[in-house]
């Protein structure tokens, strides 16, 4: 009985350690995307395939990422504070790498047919970032290159957007900025890179 009881117990615990490194930890370097791929070895792999399906560069759609949520899968907005201290309520629903609402998030999945999508998987929140610029472009008509006005539209809101709410938001266009200087610098890594990240985790091991 006792050897029993140890061996599920050892079988549970063996389950639990499992569970805990499936969890996804945000990359060590944050300041260049070959790094950032090197690491986290199958996100380059999801980039390049939400690229090649939505036409938004990787770069574009890391730097995203970078902004939104530092690459932390269960990233949340701050709550706000009740009297300076008391923790309250969080401002959105937003959730995940991509930072989606719940809104959003529903509208995503009805459009792409991706019902089982999670915002807290890396793939899915790259094939969200595609897809949403995807939207701007057709709805807003920016270019699909354009990080610094994508990442407007992003925030705000096609509508929002369209009505140039972020006109009056001088702290969100200098955060557009930064998103579209991101992106730049990106872009400029992974070309550096980007022929062996090709080739594949065994192409760069016997490169």
């Amino acid at each position: 009985m006792v050897p029993d009881m140890l061996m599920r117990s050892s079988i549970s615990l063996t389950f639990l350690l499992l569970l805990a490194g499936c969890t996804s930890t945000p990359p060590e370097q944050l300041e260049n995307v070959c790094d950032i791929f090197e690491e986290k070895s199958g996100w380059y792999k999801q980039a390049r395939r939400a690229s090649r399906r939505w036409g938004t560069s990787i770069p574009v759609m890391m730097s995203f990422v970078h902004q939104e949520s530092k690459f932390r899968s269960r990233a949340k907005p701050p709550r706000k504070k009740i009297l300076w201290v008391i923790p309250g309520p969080r401002p959105a629903s937003a959730y995940g790498y991509a930072q989606a609402t719940d809104e959003t998030w529903r509208a995503y999945k009805k459009s792409t047919g991706k019902w089982a999508a999670d915002r807290n998987d890396f793939d899915d929140a790259m094939d969200f970032i595609g897809w949403y610029n995807d939207q701007s472009q057709r709805k807003n008509k920016i270019k699909k290159s354009d990080a610094y006005h994508l990442y407007l539209a992003y925030h705000e809101g096609q509508g929002g957007y369209a009505k140039r709410s972020y006109k009056k938001k001088k702290w969100l266009t200098d955060v557009a900025k930064k998103v579209s200087q991101r992106s730049s610098m990106y872009g400029k890594q992974l070309k550096a890179c980007e022929k062996k990240l090709d080739r594949g985790f065994f192409g760069r091991l016997f490169s």
